[in-house]
């Protein structure tokens, strides 16, 4: 599973990578074949012109919950499932190429450009056949609502990401189709915001905020429409709006379908779903080999960690939160995750940028170093009491105990992970009460509300490193943003402001990273690896599969003529 910031936009040019993919069988002394090493722009999406596909048929896709927010900008909002579904559904401002470069959408954009520095504005030039499926033309005013809505200015709104909306200044009209947006300070990411675009009349309350998008789409902008909800089915039906202005979709409909991870493999061999990750060595084995199928690789900005509540119980303490850093062997974990795959997984040391990306450096300070006599002594000067080889410690009659939450419909790899984890901390006497939960509750109840110790999931498609500022910042009042540990400080707040108003990228790099070099000393959250992007996709399904840095352009989907 995997909450995201939003899909993904600009990346920097490639760097020597560090993680490499491939799936092969071992040599006799025991070491694995590597393939070559995945480039920033790798992907693999069966990419064919549209003269090559049938018009019709249908594309099943597993997700991981029923959609119960799909205002992604609501706190409640940042699925991933949800986020995928409304970039099909609504207004798609920029989509980014291989590279992760954004690019105006024409179906939406004449033309969107920095006509100032100082102050920084932006005029956005909008199509005028663009048009909310109720029939009203997007305008500036849904910018303008947007912004105040997010900006962070009034808390009535649970907004999930406040950074770049609030620098901005005052959102306008500037000619008959055009919106003008000026910033207090820079802002070098301004192409991430309104993007989606959300109409203002389902905006502009906080309660039309949350409720208008709770399990539906009231207005939606795009090629594809919600056609049916069907919650007994735990299916959710795109079909292409007849009232779009664009290229027409080669597809009849996108069938997202609620399915436990461990249970796509089968429905992926059934012909229940059309694609599926094909990482696990377990699953790779097996879907390799079925029919009709093409294995398809890239190389995404996807990290998997495991994130510290320092906002409950014994991990308020930082020398707790500290221990645990240290009693985590990231390497073993690596290694275990990697057994039988053909490529070398390496511990990630930073949680803005991916190994194959500029800007990556270690910024763990040690901090993450597998090292159980340093965890022991932390746990000890905090006045937990060693209670003996296999025990617990104890501390005002208390043991030492965290529970790890999981979803219901975790992998065999996300639970392998979580015994191993358990097991690490055992030997520095901290128990580990492991937890499974409802698939549909997981983010909603726990996550999302920090109703946790210990818990592990995916961020995604982070390319504009801004968009991890909500994950790190402190949170306002019950508003976590995307910082589900609570774990913060005011010097992590300032230098993350300091990053977003820089428009050099080095040293914008660098601001990212010295804030980095915080959240580690502060363990908010102990990253593990840059997760690979193999999936098995069903022959004949052209351009879609492992995107890599770039986003999915729906009307292109589609199968190959026969």
């Amino acid at each position: 599973m995997r909450p995201t910031p939003a899909a993904a936009w600009i990346a920097a040019a490639a760097a020597t990578a560090l993680l490499i993919t491939g799936c092969g069988s071992s040599d006799r002394d025991g070491t694995s074949k590597k393939a070559a090493a995945p480039k920033v722009d790798g992907q693999d999406i069966g990419a064919r012109p549209l003269a090559d596909l049938r018009q019709g048929g249908t594309l099943r896709v597993a997700i991981d919950q029923w959609i119960t927010q799909y205002n992604i900008n609501d706190v409640d909002g940042q699925q991933g499932d949800a986020q995928d579904i409304i970039k099909a559904v609504m207004p798609d401002l920029f989509d980014a190429d291989a590279q992760g470069t954004p690019h105006l959408n024409p179906d939406f954009l004449i033309s969107a450009k920095v006509v100032s520095t100082s102050p920084q504005v932006i005029e956005y030039d909008l199509n005028p056949k663009a048009r909310w499926s109720d029939g009203k033309p997007l305008s500036w005013r849904d910018f303008r609502t947007q912004w105040q809505a997010l900006n962070g200015a009034d808390q009535a709104y649970e907004a999930a990401d406040p950074s770049g909306y609030d620098q901005i200044a005052d959102v306008g009209q500037a000619g008959a189709h055009g919106v003008k947006v000026t910033f207090k300070s820079p802002y070098a990411d301004w192409q991430r915001l309104f993007d989606p675009l959300y109409p203002a009349e389902y905006y502009d309350s906080p309660a039309k905020f949350t409720k208008s998008w709770a399990e539906k789409v009231p207005v939606s902008g795009n090629a594809f429409k919600v056609g049916s909800y069907d919650k007994t089915a735990q299916t959710i039906t795109l079909v292409p709006d007849p009232k779009w202005w664009g290229r027409k979709p080669k597809l009849d409909s996108v069938i997202y379908r609620v399915l436990d991870t461990s249970a796509r493999p089968d429905a992926y061999l059934n012909k229940e779903i059309d694609y599926t990750a094909a990482l696990l060595p377990e699953v790779y084995k097996r879907l390799v080999k079925a029919p009709d199928t093409d294995i398809r690789r890239g190389a995404r900005w996807d990290e998997v960690h495991i994130t510290l509540n320092g906002g409950r119980g014994p991990l308020k303490d930082l020398r707790v939160r500290q221990a645990v850093q240290h009693a985590v062997d990231r390497q073993g974990i690596d290694q275990a995750f990697a057994k039988d795959l053909s490529f070398q997984l390496r511990p990630l040391d930073n949680h803005f940028f991916m190994p194959n990306q500029q800007g990556y450096k270690d910024t763990s300070g040690g901090y993450a170093d597998y090292d159980t006599a340093a965890a022991k002594k932390l746990l000890d000067a905090a006045g937990w009491k060693d209670g003996g080889a296999g025990k617990p410690r104890t501390k005002g009659g208390r043991q030492l105990t965290l529970d790890y939450i999981l979803s219901a419909g975790s992998s065999s790899a996300q639970v392998d992970q979580a015994e191993l984890v358990q097991q690490q901390l055992a030997q520095v006497g901290i128990k580990v009460e492991l937890k499974k939960v409802p698939a549909n509750d997981y983010f909603n109840q726990f996550v999302n509300r920090g109703n946790f110790d210990l818990t592990s999931f995916r961020n995604v498609d982070a390319v504009y490193a801004s968009m991890l500022t909500p994950v790190f910042v402190q949170p306002k009042g019950a508003n976590l943003f995307q910082n589900f540990g609570s774990v913060g400080s005011p010097k992590i707040d300032a230098l993350l402001k300091q990053a977003g108003e820089t428009t050099d990228h080095a040293k914008a790099a660098e601001l990212y990273n010295q804030a980095d070099t915080e959240i580690w000393r502060l363990a908010h959250s102990i990253e593990l690896y840059q997760r690979p992007e193999i999936v098995a996709v069903r022959s004949g399904l052209a351009n879609f599969g492992a995107e890599g840095l770039a986003d999915v352009d729906y009307t292109k989907v589609g199968w190959l003529k026969k």
